[in-house]
């Protein structure tokens, strides 16, 4: 498939108006050969004037039309092959077999939605029938259906070029609500994005959709995505990326004339809370799986482990031991971006010269020019609970072991936690009556609870929640995995003493 480097508006490509960019090979910081032309105003004028005018009909599409089209792009991401592997390996980074999976999750949750489409449940259809003899006043017939909200600008993320990106899920949530998308691509990874966002064009071409259905714009300004959010044909946001981006998109769109929600995933450490029982039995096998679970990816995760909970005790000294030697033994990973590895870098050293901490291990050096080496670090209960530094995510593997004296210290600390996406019990039959005065605190604070798992890896699922309280998301009434995306992008509408004529068609049947 040819790239081209330009922008895909209107079904066609539309050079940039913006200074050209190149992205870079992470694993050799070799800058690539294809430019690409950056997307500026003008661009965002005519991708969002072309959206507001195919929301009045892709919105009135059949529910199997819908569907249809969400099962074309899964179709045609999966007959660019190889190409687009090897365009995502080039650009992030990632090992082959990490994206050929990221692929198979993109595709599966296109068509997951499709199928959710057809079923018309998401529609959260009701019908109060009139009572035209109740006392003292009449009941009028009411009806009530969910419309998608409108056209939606949707970030790409840095860390999944497929699964959050271009014909991810934010992407297919919003399409499968019936509104256009104007999805802005990750500058590091523009190749990939255009021939996901070439094979979403052709889909919407095949079924015969307004082709303001879906653009894709790429740049690497920051003006770009502030422009975008802030035109007022788009109605709703969605992003995944660092609590700075995310707080300064939601502040452009709670500034507009119109406000518009910002459904954004910004950071979590992802608590894992290892009780005494399960260190006494298990402490080489927990401390094993989760150096496997803070370096995957290069600890590049939404729900990377990052903070550690546990009592002090023979439990805690032996899971320690057996971590530290895992950890070190752990070879350095790329990292997405040098940007991403630069603050990484700095993040760790930071920590590190901390006062109250104790950086017990680092992984492997790395190799090439941006890897990045795993660490693992302590800090008491009493300094954790002192100093908000603690509460920063650090993008990469590295971790903090918060050591607890008892049971009310741990609870205090769960206390102190700002919102998450993810807190893990590892436990065993003896923690029980730990556990049950756990969870009702977790709950306050994360969207998933897990149990004897690590949070690295999301199912796409219809009970997922991948969300949770400030500053985890900034709507934690909402998931950005999993088939309750979709109430993100729809509002409910009232009809009420309707004519049957004049019902919409999915009241008919």
């Amino acid at each position: 498939m040819t790239i081209t480097g330009n922008q895909l508006i209107g079904g066609s490509d539309t050079p940039g108006k913006e200074a050209t960019f190149f992205a870079v090979n992470p694993a050799t910081g070799e800058q690539l050969s294809q430019p690409f032309t950056g997307a500026g105003k003008t661009e965002v004028e005519l991708a969002c004037a072309l959206a507001a005018e195919a929301f009045s009909t892709y919105r009135h599409t059949s529910l199997s039309e819908r569907a249809s089209f969400l099962e074309q792009i899964a179709q045609n991401i999966l007959v660019i092959g190889d190409e687009l592997i090897d365009a995502a390996m080039s650009e992030s980074g990632l090992p082959r077999t990490q994206l050929e999976g990221e692929r198979t999750r993109t595709v599966n949750q296109l068509n997951l939605f499709a199928a959710m489409v057809r079923s018309g449940d998401w529609l959260g259809m009701r019908h109060d029938p009139a009572l035209p003899d109740r006392q003292p006043l009449p009941r009028p017939d009411i009806r009530l259906r969910h419309i998608g909200i409108g056209p939606v600008a949707v970030f790409g993320a840095s860390n999944f070029p497929l699964a959050f990106s271009v014909a991810g899920g934010d992407t297919a949530s919003a399409l499968a609500a019936g509104c256009p998308v104007i999805l802005k691509g990750h500058p590091a990874h523009p190749a990939t994005s255009e021939l996901v966002g070439r094979a979403v064009q052709k889909a919407v071409f095949d079924c015969g959709l307004h082709v303001g259905v879906f653009a894709l714009l790429v740049g690497p300004s920051i003006e770009l995505g502030a422009a975008l959010v802030a035109d007022p044909r788009i109605k709703a946001v969605g992003f995944t990326g660092s609590r700075g981006g995310g707080m300064a998109l939601m502040r452009i769109a709670a500034s507009r004339p119109e406000p518009i929600p910002v459904f954004a995933e910004m950071s979590s450490l992802n608590p894992v809370v290892l009780l005494p029982g399960a260190l006494a039995t298990r402490a080489e096998s927990i401390a094993k799986s989760f150096a496997v679970s803070l370096t995957k990816g290069a600890g590049q995760f939404c729900t990377n482990p990052g903070l550690l909970l546990a009592i002090e005790g023979p439990g805690y000294d032996a899971f320690l031991h057996a971590a530290t030697e895992a950890i070190e033994a752990a070879p350095a990973g790329t990292m997405l971006t040098p940007a991403i590895h630069g603050v990484y870098t700095q993040q760790t050293a930071n920590l590190a010269k901390h006062g109250a901490l104790r950086q017990v291990v680092r992984g492997q050096p790395g190799t090439g020019p941006h890897e990045c080496q795993a660490a693992l670090m302590v800090v008491d209960s009493s300094d954790f609970l002192l100093d908000p530094v603690w509460h920063n995510e650090v993008f990469g593997a590295s971790s903090v072991l918060v050591r607890c004296p008892d049971l009310a210290t741990l609870q205090d600390v769960i206390g102190h936690l700002e919102g998450q996406l993810t807190a893990t019990l590892q436990m065993d039959p003896a923690d029980l009556p730990m556990a049950q005065q756990l969870v009702p605190k977790l709950e306050e604070k994360v969207g998933r609870i897990l149990v004897n798992g690590w949070p690295t890896g999301v199912e796409v699922a219809s009970a997922m929640v991948h969300g949770g309280p400030f500053p985890a998301t900034s709507d934690a009434r909402m998931t950005s995995v999993g088939t309750l995306a979709i109430t993100r992008f729809l509002r409910p509408v009232c009809y009420q003493d309707f004519p049957e004529a004049l019902l919409p068609e999915v009241f008919k049947h």
